[in-house]
């Protein structure tokens, strides 16, 4: 079958894809930023197209000779997003309609029938109605809580449970939830492609276990080797100060944890099994909780994440400046760049770059990256703790620490775009070059275009630290590259 995946780039849809491939069916995945998705292992098996939910003119060609799209996308913004994500879903719903497509497959938030639901199960539902209306085939499958490796509902879930032996949460602590494993939401999706679903219904599907929050984070907390966390009720607890306080204390930025939590406030349990009678169970049955969150931990410590809630994240608008435009585009640019010649050849070398961030550091003044990291987390931004997704390989659209694989050619190039909370744009890249077959050439460069009198300052109030952090960086990398990477 032809297939469209819309959300290619996100945390369900990168998964999904190239299990579609591996299906035999000839897929088409729609991104905003086609590069963010330019080295991933399957990219070679799909036709990237460039597209917007919001530019009804790419969807029309996008859906264009296809059988079934997947609508994967969903936004955990705050304000208007409600708006926005229901003109995409008018938009795709559209273009889907006119260019004859025969099923959409949507994947939506487990909710039970209640006026009380957060903005973004108002919004899930919504774009669900809106597809199941479009006048297409609509198959709208509804799941709880994912657990997996990278999903954000497990990473609060991990980071809460392993930093805080005692911890206060809101009431929502003790609602039921129905969470399912990320290999039973694939099995779902996939077989929905092909299945003599009945269309234009919304499924129901979860894993075996019915669970409060609560048990959850105890039942984590028993897999991965710790002792039982207490847990203190506040009701006076509110989701703003929830948030925030999961802001600072886990790698999910503070407006998504509000997210998250607003969406625990009711209970997410199903309340039919339909989907059963169409779509079997996979082997085995589905996955149990504690199964679940043991594989979730084998793949986060062997390195293999395929997907990440972090990697979903925007990494700015198109129109950006970027540190390789001619004459820096007319604006005010502001640079350290070093060099050095290293004694190891160009592989070592870029296995010290490609490996930089996480749990290997940054090279450099560690004291001084921690406090900018904490500085950066009580300014609500995404600080150091997203970590990478893998110890030692980096790929396009990557999360890393607070910065963003913005570009990597190897073993030549590695850019990074700044995520922190800063007053203007930034920039990290390293340049290799084999001056030998024993020696490389390595160019560091620091970029920042600053924005306004704030941004000025910003850059010469850190001036005095770049010195120290830029050279002494710089000089580490050569020197672990000289010692074997």
């Amino acid at each position: 079958m032809r297939i469209l995946v819309t959300g290619a780039t996100g945390y369900i849809g990168g998964r999904l894809t190239p299990r579609l491939v591996a299906a035999g069916h000839r897929v088409r995945a729609l991104a905003r930023n086609p590069d963010k998705i330019s080295d991933v292992p399957w990219t070679a098996d799909v036709d990237v197209v460039r597209g917007d939910l919001t530019d009804p003119e790419s969807l029309d060609a996008a859906c264009r000779d296809v059988d079934v799209v997947y609508y994967l996308v969903h936004s955990m913004g705050r304000g208007a997003f409600i708006d926005a994500e229901r003109r995409a879903a008018e938009n795709l719903a559209e273009a889907a309609r006119k260019a004859g497509v025969g099923r959409i497959v949507y994947l939506g938030g487990l909710h039970e029938q209640s006026d009380r639901l957060s903005m973004h199960l108002r919004s899930r539902r919504q774009v669900g109605e809106i597809l199941i209306g479009s006048g297409v085939p609509t198959v709208a499958l509804q799941a709880g809580v994912v657990i997996g490796s990278g999903s954000a509902s497990f990473e609060m879930i991990r980071h809460l449970t392993n930093r805080l032996p005692l911890m206060t949460t809101p009431r929502w602590v003790d609602n039921h939830i129905q969470p399912i494993a990320v290999r039973d939401v694939l099995h779902y999706l996939l077989a929905a492609a092909t299945a003599p679903l009945e269309c234009n219904r919304t499924y129901d599907i979860g894993g075996p276990d019915v669970l409060r929050y609560g048990e959850m984070m105890q039942i984590y907390a028993d897999v991965a080797g710790l002792h039982p966390r207490r847990i203190l009720v506040l009701p006076v607890l509110t989701p703003k100060l929830a948030g925030l306080w999961i802001g600072l204390v886990t790698p999910i930025p503070p407006a998504l944890g509000r997210a998250l939590i607003e969406s625990l406030s009711t209970d997410a349990v199903t309340t039919e099994h339909d989907i059963d009678a169409v779509i079997p169970p996979p082997p085995g049955g589905t996955t149990g909780y504690r199964d679940a969150v043991a594989l979730a931990l084998a793949r986060i410590e062997n390195g293999d994440v395929e997907t990440t809630w972090a990697n979903a994240s925007p990494v700015g608008a198109p129109a950006d400046p970027l540190p390789s435009d001619p004459d820096w585009a007319g604006n005010i640019v502001h640079t350290d760049t070093r060099s050095i010649v290293c004694d190891a050849p160009i592989d070592l070398v870029w296995k010290v770059v490609e490996g930089i961030g996480g749990e290997n550091g940054w090279y450099s003044f560690p004291l001084a990256w921690t406090i900018r990291g904490w500085l950066d987390r009580l300014t609500g931004g995404v600080g150091l703790t997203r970590g990478r997704r893998h110890p030692q390989r980096l790929n396009t659209g990557d999360a890393l620490d607070f910065w963003r694989v913005e570009r990597i050619e190897r073993p030549h190039l590695l850019r990074l775009r700044a995520e922190m909370r800063t007053p203007g744009g930034a920039w990290l890249e390293w340049h290799l070059e084999a001056a030998d077959e024993q020696h490389t050439r390595l160019r560091q460069r620091a970029v920042f275009f600053p924005k306004g009198l704030a941004g000025q300052a910003y850059w010469y109030s850190l001036l005095p630290f770049h010195g120290i952090i830029f050279t002494g960086m710089i000089s580490n990398i050569a020197g672990a590259a000289r010692s074997g990477g």
